[in-house]
């Protein structure tokens, strides 16, 4: 084999590899979040296949002739890419999707194998005196590294962001069948090898076509989510975002003031109890999502001016097409990471920060932490308040970490939440422990009303209530502080165990 054929089959199967772990991250979204155990799943399992094919690649390279089973490793590993994201969301259309992980592991596990395989081959053909061996090893490694690199930043910074996955997916599954079949063209000759390859190139149309309508899809692959618009089917006014299967936002694009989750009633109930009710303020939102809170601020309170932190772009598109989204002078979106975002704003500037900014059910560990709470208070006004949506369940222990290092820098903290998740703040009627789910944090320099807040959760006939004081200290008593150096927000999450598409983030 000629030097360059073997760099490119080596450079373009180590890309390959990378390409499908980048984009399974993507197709999992949906079933198990954006968190960092999913991260860590799918890494596990594409090095776990890159070591077992480079090993039993380099057994078979002693055992068979390579050039023989080339083409065959690349065309099995197209069949196996192309049909992924038909496999996959089929796996997640399933009652309890409980055959996600399986089916995403082995759509990850063989053609990693298989293309991880091609180098110790490719190797063996190569060598042909022991006095070279070093050269051609260390130049190969060489190249399968640099392959990989190349698979990581064109599929994160290009492909991810401009062509869909199933499009990313059946195009790799295109390209690894036409190598193979090229391969075949030099060992056997054209006839041959188109008869040999045919059933490959069928089964790649089929899982390409499979993929595009199968279950699962989206309204739009953003760069984050996987991004759709449910009409409410008893309002054909009201909207709900959902991003990787998780109810995000809920929009009634003809009445803003309709208020229809309860994190978004308990955030409306705080600035109605901070301030009088027809006082413009000055607002920075951390997330955007749907931008209700916003819209209704601007409805509730004319002349609030908002700013919005969005990292998505495709969420804010999906919001001007689908949501009814207008910006102005007093209603602006910025897309940028919240907390990059927040350094530009000026100190003392600010009424109310709102932090409402997910991935998956975790908020981004880096809008956690001690410092990033620092900055938080830099741009409060002195009687300022930030209010958080937070979620948790089990033990709560995200909640209570994120509520200790509120408490750290602010004077007065306060949970908005279930009867019962604050423990000893009040108990639900029916003496059953709620398993926790989504709660508000308010935290300020002034004085918090707890009369106040709680007339106008009730007035928001929202079945929550307000804990404060000794309650919110006992609760929060001998959670650590989350700082930069250590905030390890996904592991104090308990998993989530119900079916995400049915739950509200």
């Amino acid at each position: 084999m000629g030097g360059r054929t073997a760099a490119a089959l080596v450079f373009g199967s180590s890309a390959a590899v990378l390409v499908v772990e980048l984009v399974a991250l993507r197709l999992l979204a949906p079933y198990l979040g954006l968190t960092l155990e999913t991260n860590t799943l799918v890494i596990a399992i594409a090095l776990g296949a890159i070591a077992a094919g480079s090993w039993l690649g380099g057994r078979a390279a002693d055992a068979v002739p390579p050039g023989r089973v080339l083409g065959g490793l690349l065309g099995v590993s197209g069949v196996v890419v192309a049909a992924t994201p038909f496999l996959v969301r089929a796996a997640g259309a399933t009652p309890d999707g409980s055959l996600v992980v399986p089916v995403a592991a082995l759509t990850i596990l063989v053609p990693g194998l298989l293309l991880s395989a091609v180098t110790p081959m490719v190797t063996k053909l190569r060598l042909t005196t022991l006095a070279e061996t070093g050269a051609v090893v260390g130049r190969l490694s060489g190249v399968g590294t640099a392959g990989a690199i190349v698979g990581t930043v064109l599929t994160g910074f290009v492909l991810i962001s401009r062509v869909p996955v199933t499009a990313i997916m059946v195009g790799l599954g295109v390209l690894l069948v036409l190598a193979g079949l090229l391969v075949e063209v030099r060992r056997v000759g054209a006839a041959a090898a188109v008869r040999s390859a045919g059933p490959a190139v069928v089964l790649v149309a089929l899982g390409g076509v499979a993929g595009a309508v199968g279950p699962g899809g989206c309204d739009v692959e953003t760069t984050y989510h996987c991004a759709s618009v449910e009409t409410d089917p008893d309002d054909p006014d009201g909207r709900t975002l959902v991003l990787d299967g998780l109810r995000h936002s809920y929009v009634d694009v003809s009445d803003p003031t309709r208020l229809e989750f309860d994190y978004v009633k308990g955030l409306a109930a705080v600035t109605q109890a901070a301030w009088p009710d027809d006082e413009p303020l000055t607002a920075h939102h951390l997330g955007g999502g749907g931008l209700t809170l916003p819209r209704w601020l601007a409805a509730e309170r004319p002349g609030t001016v908002s700013t919005v932190s969005e990292i998505d772009p495709g969420v804010v598109a999906l919001d001007r097409d689908r949501l009814a989204l207008e910006t102005g002078p007093e209603l602006e979106v910025r897309v940028e990471d919240a907390r990059l975002g927040l350094r530009e704003v000026p100190d003392d500037s600010q009424d109310l920060v709102v932090g409402d900014a997910f991935g998956g059910i975790s908020v981004p560990w880096h809008l956690t932490t001690r410092e990033m709470v620092a900055e938080i208070d830099r741009v409060l006004a002195p009687d300022g308040v930030y209010a958080a949506n937070l979620i948790d369940h089990g033990p709560l222990a995200f909640a209570r970490a994120e509520v200790a290092t509120l408490a750290e820098r602010f004077d007065h903290v306060a949970v908005l939440a279930e009867p019962g998740v604050v423990v000893g703040s009040s108990t639900r009627p029916d003496g059953v422990e709620p398993d926790g789910g989504n709660l508000v944090a308010v935290a300020s320099d002034r004085a918090l009303d707890p009369a106040g807040l709680t007339r106008r959760v009730e007035a928001l006939d929202l079945d929550w209530v307000v804990a404060t004081g000794a309650d919110v200290a006992d609760w929060v008593d001998g959670a650590d502080v989350l700082t930069d150096d250590r905030a390890p927000v996904d592991q104090l999450l308990t998993p989530y165990s119900t079916t995400p598409s049915s739950q509200t983030r």
